[in-house]
């Protein structure tokens, strides 16, 4: 049975349940994890004592570029071309069969519906008919873990920092799977203002990479920005005043000499200032020492250095994914399904997945 859960649905927000009994609990071995959520087909295998032992990616970026965004529609078409080739590549690259799978983790929310079905129904079918578990991933909690596929990974508590390009917020985590929301964006998320702001200085889809890379040859001080709502109390974001300020300066200078290069320089450290400040803040109220940074926004270049260079100073640890592994990917829903399968979580067998998904209503792993 195929149930998305849309907006609508009463079902949204509600606590997710696993069944959990001794004959539920996964065999060791490894995991596939496929995420479909948006825009990237993300396939890989993880085992809880191997660790990685392969991960592809396809990005649709191409096949986006010629609308200026992603068409929905057809992001799920070409989720159904490219996954199933890709699960084969994977499992050759891993040097596996697919009857040696232990079991299936799959993005079921957030995200794009029809995009999630893809993944979901995929999964499902896969393991049933392999006889197999399989388990519904949380794309923030996959984000929120992938720092713990590096070989110094973090534990708990900790604060995570989740940037991408729908997501701006703050989590205090006290184990996996018990998160405490801290902070929020009230309306554009960190990746999504890059990428608006770009796209409004005229640079190609997706804009927000290359507004970054323009800025490291942007002078300093030029343009001077605010750092929004860093001048009140409280944790959460807001940055859609940020790009209207960037719009005013692009239309007053955008013909002067380098100014696009200036005025990204000055949007991006409005940004990373904005972030570090509420980072700061995150720390001194959860009196936690370590902080995870994750999400698509997490690979930028000033954000790391900025960020590691504060820790190093005021004494805390920073834990970042692989850049490879800040965007979107399998490896991630992996590694996330595979701590929960070897938890003894599991799901029934029908195919529903979670558009809008609060991450403060996972279960923690026992």
């Amino acid at each position: 049975m195929i149930s998305p859960l849309v907006q609508s649905s009463p079902f949204l927000g509600r606590a997710v349940h696993f069944s959990v009994s001794k004959q539920s609990i996964a065999k060791p071995g490894p995991v596939l994890g496929i995420e479909t959520s948006c825009d990237e087909t993300g396939v890989a295998v993880y085992d809880c004592q191997r660790g990685l032992l392969a991960h592809e990616l396809y990005s649709q970026i191409r096949m986006h570029a010629d609308y200026g965004g992603v068409v929905p529609e057809l992001a799920s078409r070409d989720h159904v071309r490219k996954l199933l080739p890709l699960i084969r590549q994977t499992l050759r690259s891993a040097n596996l069969r697919m009857d040696e799978l232990a079991g299936i983790a799959y993005t079921a929310g957030p995200g794009l519906v029809g995009a999630l079905l893809v993944g979901a129904a995929c999964a499902r079918s896969l393991a049933f008919a392999l006889d197999i578990p399989a388990i519904g991933v949380h794309h923030m909690e996959g984000h929120l873990l992938a720092p713990l596929l590096e070989s110094d990974p973090p534990a708990p508590p900790f604060v995570a920092l989740l940037v991408s390009g729908g997501h701006s917020m703050l989590i205090e985590v006290a184990a996996i799977g018990k998160y405490h929301l801290l902070g929020d964006t009230l309306d554009d998320a960190a990746g999504e203002a890059f990428d608006k702001t770009a796209k409004m200085m005229g640079l190609p889809y997706p804009g927000g990479p290359l507004l970054a890379k323009l800025a490291e040859h942007g002078q300093a001080g030029r343009f001077k920005f605010s750092r929004p709502m860093t001048d009140r109390p409280g944790l959460d974001f807001s940055f859609s005043g940020l790009k209207t300020q960037v719009l005013l300066a692009w239309q007053a200078h955008g013909s002067t000499p380098n100014a696009q290069a200036d005025i990204a320089r000055g949007f991006q450290e409005a940004v990373v200032d904005t972030l570090l400040i509420k980072c700061r803040r995150a720390l001194a109220q959860t009196g936690a020492k370590s902080l995870v940074i994750a999400g698509g926004v997490g690979a930028n270049r000033q954000l790391r250095e900025q960020l590691y260079a504060a820790g190093e100073k005021e004494g805390f640890r920073v834990y970042f994914p692989r850049p490879e592994f800040c965007t979107d990917n399998g490896a991630m829903i992996a590694l996330a399904g595979a701590l929960r399968l070897q938890a003894g979580q599991t799901q029934g067998p029908e195919i529903s997945v979670r558009p809008r998904w609060d991450l403060q209503t996972l279960s923690a792993l026992e």
